[in-house]
């Protein structure tokens, strides 16, 4: 079996509550092979709150990114939380680069209280590429859910900046990552669609010349090294038939492209996989939930998939239903 390390993420946020209720619905023998990392305290307080301190008991817990009493305040953005995320994931990814676990599964980090902290952060494939010592542009985030795979070749920036970014050679990069993470989940010689960068894939140049001068020549390059990859399309065309979908892998040009279509999909139950490096990491595809964080009406979904997404187990666990 493999072994996990699972970060709290925020701990202001719903983290420690959809970690706890995440460990609640495993067999003792897949809790044995986790280790929890995040502030000791607060993952204390959550589990006597959702009376979950038996669970606690029989898991491994490294406690990294400890904040001061003050500072735990469920539901507010708070820098020194911001803090804590990041050093709790970065422990963990310096872990899995030392051989000390398989994966990473990191709870869902607030990017306004790790700037409060004053912390560069562009998201975790950002932070699993400094902490790995590979370059960021080499490491992409993929959406996982409702039957859909999609890489992501720009994140969390402007689509100001992003379209400075955009290269034939980052979206070759970005593609090539994502078809490598498809054939290591099982999928026999995959293929992959690429969404235009303008509406229409530009329609000829109608629209700005960024697909001919970008993802056409990506396009082309690709198949040329042997994969099977359309030229760019409309991303909303590309997507429209649900039922006949015939690609395994969809590549996204800007952050909205690739999170729309997943999150309207499979809502607070999709997998955000940092792909390209060496550290396979599994973050759940929403984001901290402030609004409920302390309330115990979190659902552990997307912490359960993407656990059981990096790991590989097959074994049923308990209907999430009892949990939420």
């Amino acid at each position: 079996m493999k072994r996990i390390a699972l970060t709290l993420g925020d701990p202001n946020g719903v983290g420690p509550e959809i970690a706890l209720k995440t460990l609640a619905t495993l067999t003792r023998a897949q809790r044995s092979q986790i280790t929890v990392l995040g502030p000791a305290a607060v993952l204390s307080r959550t589990a006597q709150s959702l009376q979950l301190q038996e669970v606690l008991g029989e898991i491994r817990v490294m406690s990294v990114g400890e904040l001061p009493d003050a500072a735990h305040q469920p539901g507010q953005i708070v820098a020194e939380a911001g803090a804590s995320a990041v050093e709790s994931a970065s422990t963990a990814i310096k872990a899995c680069c030392a051989g000390e676990f398989d994966a990473v599964v990191a709870g869902p980090h607030h990017e306004t209280a790790i700037a409060r902290a004053g912390i560069a952060f562009n998201g975790y494939p950002g932070l699993v590429a400094r902490v790995s010592g590979v370059p960021e542009d080499s490491v992409f985030l993929m959406l996982v859910g409702a039957g859909l795979r999609i890489v992501h070749a720009t994140l969390h920036e402007s689509v100001e900046v992003a379209l400075r970014r955009l290269t034939p050679e980052l979206v070759v990069a970005a593609t090539i990552a994502g078809l490598r993470a498809c054939a290591a989940m099982g999928i026999d010689k995959p293929r992959a669609a690429l969404f235009g960068i303008n509406p229409h894939a530009s329609e000829g140049d109608l629209f700005g010349p960024h697909d001919s001068h970008c993802t056409k020549p990506a396009a082309a390059r690709l198949r040329d090294l042997g994969y099977d990859v359309t030229d760019p399309q409309g991303a909303d065309a590309l997507l429209a038939d649900r039922d006949t979908r015939p690609f395994d892998l969809y590549v996204a040009m800007l952050h909205d492209q690739g999170h729309i279509p997943v999150k309207l999909l499979a809502p607070q139950a999709a997998s955000a996989v940092s792909i390209g490096a060496q550290v396979l990491l599994a973050s759940t595809g929403h984001g901290s939930a402030m609004d409920i964080a302390g309330t115990g009406r979190a659902r552990p979904d997307a912490m359960l998939r993407s656990l059981h997404l990096v790991s590989g187990w097959t074994t049923q666990t308990s209907d999430t239903r009892s949990l939420a």
